[in-house]
């Protein structure tokens, strides 16, 4: 399990993150999102000793990374790919990581072929693909077949195979029983792979919740409704919050009043309806949503074409 107390991090008179409390409980995927600029690596730092906090704590299986007498047995962690003498190969590479920590040659070949690099392990890393790359860091990160995975954008580079297998081998591990954090701006991806998320802005707390209860409660949902009496509906529906628009005779699609509140409004004035049918928001759609007033960069899409 990965605890975060108060974590609070200063540069100079910048405050990257601040007060930041949350836990990641073993046995899920926990989804670590933010815009860029949120404070993410950092607190990836904060949690394995690469950055100290300015306040608070942050713990992995009750103890502070560095506390650890054999790390790499505990937690592994890919931050940054590419941080690999390029003169290695990769299996000089992970047999060297092995020796620090007394893990056997044996579990060298396990990860080689869990990663899919069996073949290229006697390259040189400097010859490597980025998704290759990606594909060492990661079994860099499981070489001490350790009970926590902490993973920065662990589908970088990596094909559409690829991403399929990084999907399947996250939620094996949790499915283990291992605490497992990743973090990722492909949205569709998260969306797939974690179970709970850990959501920040400009280094706050922004959610910590499931998925599914995410999605659900966003404000981005909406509801389609049929009815012969539209405009009787839109009138019973008017309140402020709630946006009603129709493409069609008889058809109108409600954001900001769910399916139970319309139908209950519907029954109660004797509007007949023909359909309603809730549609749940993406959880790109949602996350935008919630995150659209800490983007450290803000674009403005209208007009960029002219």
């Amino acid at each position: 399990m990965i605890t975060a107390q108060d974590l609070t991090k200063r540069y100079g008179d910048r405050t990257v993150v601040t007060d930041l409390s949350f836990t990641v409980r073993p046995g899920t995927v926990t989804g670590f999102l933010g815009p860029n600029g949120a404070g993410k690596s950092t607190t990836m730092r904060m949690i394995l000793g690469l950055d100290a906090p300015t306040r608070g704590h942050a713990t992995v299986g009750g103890r502070a990374y560095a506390a650890h007498p054999a790390p790499l047995t505990e937690v592994g962690a890919l931050l940054e790919a590419r941080s690999v003498h390029p003169g290695r190969t990769a299996h000089h590479h992970l047999r060297a990581l092995a020796l620090t920590h007394g893990i056997p040659k044996s579990r060298v070949e396990h990860v080689l072929g869990l990663t899919g690099l069996t073949d290229v392990a006697n390259r040189r890393v400097k010859g490597f693909s980025l998704g290759m790359g990606q594909r060492l860091g990661i079994a860099a990160a499981l070489l001490g077949d350790p009970a926590t995975v902490i993973l920065d954008e662990p589908v970088n580079g990596l094909d559409p195979e690829g991403v399929r297998w990084i999907r399947t081998l996250l939620k094996s591990l949790a499915a283990e029983g291992r605490t497992v954090l990743i973090s990722s701006h492909l949205m569709s991806e998260t969306a797939l792979t974690a179970d709970h998320l850990v959501i920040i802005g400009r280094g706050r707390l922004l959610a910590d919740t499931t998925v599914a209860d995410f999605v659900r409660h966003s404000g981005t949902g909406t509801v389609k409704v049929v009815t012969p009496d539209a405009t009787a509906l839109v009138r019973q529906l008017a309140a402020p919050g709630v946006t009603i628009t129709t493409d069609a005779p008889g058809s109108l699609t409600v954001q900001g009043a769910d399916a139970e509140h319309i139908g209950r409004t519907a029954a109660a004035h004797g509007i007949p309806l023909f359909e309603l049918t809730p549609s749940t928001a993406s959880l790109e759609e949602a996350f935008m949503d919630l995150t659209h007033d800490t983007v450290e960069y803000p674009t403005a899409l209208e007009g960029a074409a002219a």
